[in-house]
């Protein structure tokens, strides 16, 4: 009996451990602690080191630290990240609720408000399309939260101000439960929106939607600004709605300033939006950054990036993908990613405004939300020219063009596609883990081997030169062996695929998890899916540095390796995540939630409105 209660014991320490270690004490795994708006850091990834979602202003003093956290003793570090992701996985999905009741509950216990009005309508609407996660949309709740510190009315006046001038933003009139009026941007993007849109139009209130039509974001509010919103918001208007015991489930009507008919968005003189295109970006894109954070030091001497908050062991595999797409902790980004050197558009306010985009960078404030490029599966998945495991090739694959910035003066070094397959195809050394245990006693010792050696294990090339002036481009190809054009169906005969930021996200990266190869992803701009997909027991996220890249690869294929009978196990089991929760379906279904909370903070009666549950 007492060795059955010991080792259900150990049991409980080791999952804790795992969760600890992989995400920090994310609060979407613990109920039994609660939460709300008023004890939580806002969104965005201003340097807090949880996984997921991204928070803001609640910055660790510590000083910076340069090397990644030890790994645990007695396993190989990706054994211990998958396994451990795997795990808390499992965990989430076993405490989401199951009724609205339950439902309406947890959002008070997270949020510290009611739900906004016709909750219940998109309970049911969740619940009809068989939605995986009822619970997990904390990237919502991060994204509104600074709109809580503005008047309704400013919020509204400054959607109406953008989109009446050209701010290469695409505008949506919904009016009456309809959309009145679509404007700006490419058809497809306008169909699509639309078609995401129209299964739940009736239940939203009058609104003018401004989307940006630009791969880069576009808002971009100081340090102090955002910290004075947020603090607003948690400390006096978000605690005016909670107070209320019985808020109407309804929203107000006709919105004073919006165009009753909703045919036309007036014209305006000025803008408040910057052009920089093809210029350096770093000094803007810090401003938002805590003081104390390692972007923000004042000496280019200090600015060192803080691997310790999400690089385990010496190679630094990536224990935490949220605190390592935190620019606020990666100064070294300033120099080694395009976005940072001459984005190829960069159309930027400094001031919060209402700005819809499908990807961003963590210190920027546009409300992200599902992307009609996936919607409308521009780059959609084949299945019959996919192939089995056993018949891929055992290499990392990734074709694609010089996207990512634009090249002036040299700056290609600089720029994140260029120095990955510059690196990974580079003749130098690297390292990678060697046992010099045995099975049941690993020892898990890193090793500098010559990269060569395991040529064979990549195949990573560009196939189109790009975005840059005409010498720069023709550096590039006589620097690269530059390949033919391959279509994506060329990838899914290689056990593993590579998905990498171009201008913004890249595209790619649900038809890459909806295959039969395990995915790799190097990203820096973040999207809506952070709760809904899992590193290691999804994909296998990159880290900035590049020190375990080849690791990362080895470990799953060569020899002996323990890793390398997983290696199907957790492509297999990303595919079919993949098809459970990146559905049309479950974009709709998290864009009507966005909507919502969208609806309610704009509302000049919001402090009483909402969806009380079993008062209603």
């Amino acid at each position: 009996m007492r060795s059955r209660q010991l080792a259900a014991l150990g049991l409980l320490v080791f999952l804790g451990f795992c969760t600890y270690q992989l995400f920090g004490a994310s609060s979407s795994v613990r109920r039994q602690q609660p939460l709300s708006p008023l004890a939580q850091g806002h969104g965005q990834g201003q340097g807090q080191a949880q996984e997921p979602p991204p928070r803001l202003l609640n910055v660790e003093k510590n000083p910076v630290d340069r090397y990644p956290k030890p790994a645990p003793g007695g396993s190989h570090p990706i054994w211990h990240l998958t396994t451990c992701a795997e795990r808390d996985l499992d965990q989430v999905k076993s405490q989401q609720s199951r009724t609205l009741k339950q439902a309406v509950r947890e959002y008070r216990r997270r949020y510290g408000i009611p739900p906004p009005p016709n909750f219940d309508k998109w309970w049911a609407f969740a619940k009809s399309k068989d939605v995986q996660l009822m619970d997990e949309f904390d990237t919502i709740h991060q994204l509104i939260t600074p709109f809580w510190g503005l008047k309704p009315a400013t919020t509204r006046a400054r959607a109406r101000e953008a989109l009446g001038f050209d701010n290469a933003l695409m505008g949506v009139a919904i009016r009456g439960g309809n959309v009145t009026l679509i404007k700006g941007a490419s058809e497809w993007q306008r169909n699509a929106t639309h078609g995401m849109l129209r299964q739940f139009l009736e239940f939203l209130p009058d609104m003018d939607l401004a989307f940006n039509i630009h791969d880069e974001p576009r808002v971009l509010v100081p340090h102090d600004d955002m910290a004075r919103l947020v603090e607003l918001a948690k400390t006096v208007n978000m605690p005016a709605a909670n107070a209320v015991s019985r808020p109407k489930n309804a929203f107000t009507k006709k919105p004073d300033g919006l165009n009753a008919a909703g045919t036309k968005f007036d014209e305006t003189k000025l803008t408040r939006f910057n052009v920089f295109a093809h210029q350096p970006t770093w000094t803007h894109s810090r401003m938002s950054c805590p003081p104390e954070s390692p972007a923000r030091a004042l000496e280019e001497s200090d600015r060192l990036d803080d691997a310790h908050r999400y690089g385990l062991g010496e190679l630094g595999f990536v224990y935490n993908a949220t605190a390592m797409s935190d620019v606020c902790l990666s100064p070294s980004l300033s120099a080694t990613f395009g976005f940072f050197d001459r984005p190829n558009a960069f159309n930027i306010v400094h001031d919060l405004f209402p700005i819809f985009s499908q990807s961003k960078i963590s210190s920027f404030a546009d409300i992200t939300y599902p992307s009609p490029w996936y919607w409308a599966e521009k780059v959609p998945y084949n299945e019959t020219k996919d192939v089995a495991w056993a018949s891929k090739n055992a290499s990392l694959y990734w074709r694609g063009s010089t996207t990512g910035g634009f090249s002036r003066n040299g700056g290609w070094r600089r720029q994140h596609r260029q120095r990955f397959v510059q690196k990974m195809n580079a003749v130098d050394h690297a390292k990678v883990l060697v046992n010099e245990g045995d099975e049941t006693n690993q020892k898990w010792t890193a090793k500098e081997v010559a990269r060569g050696d395991y040529k064979d294990m990549i195949d990573v090339a560009f196939s189109h030169v790009g975005q840059c002036d005409p010498g720069d481009c023709d550096a590039q190809r006589e620097f690269f062996h530059v390949q033919e054009y391959a279509d994506q169906a060329e990838a899914y005969k290689y056990k593993y695929v590579l998905d990498i930021d171009g201008n913004a996200f890249s595209g790619r990266f649900y038809a890459f998890l909806k295959s039969r190869s395990l995915v790799y992803k190097f990203a820096v701009f973040q999207e809506w899916h952070y709760e809904w997909l899992r590193p290691w027991a999804h994909y296998i996220p990159l880290s900035l540095q590049g020190d375990e890249w080849l690791e990362t690869v080895r470990y799953f294929d060569e020899g002996s390796s323990p890793g390398k009978k997983e290696a199907e196990r957790i492509a297999m089991q990303g595919r079919e995540w993949a098809n459970k929760v990146l559905r049309h379906e479950d974009m709709e279904v998290w864009l009507f939630r966005l909507l919502l909370e969208y609806g309610r903070v704009i509302d000049d009666n919001r402090e009483n409105i909402g969806y009380a549950g079993w008062f209603q």
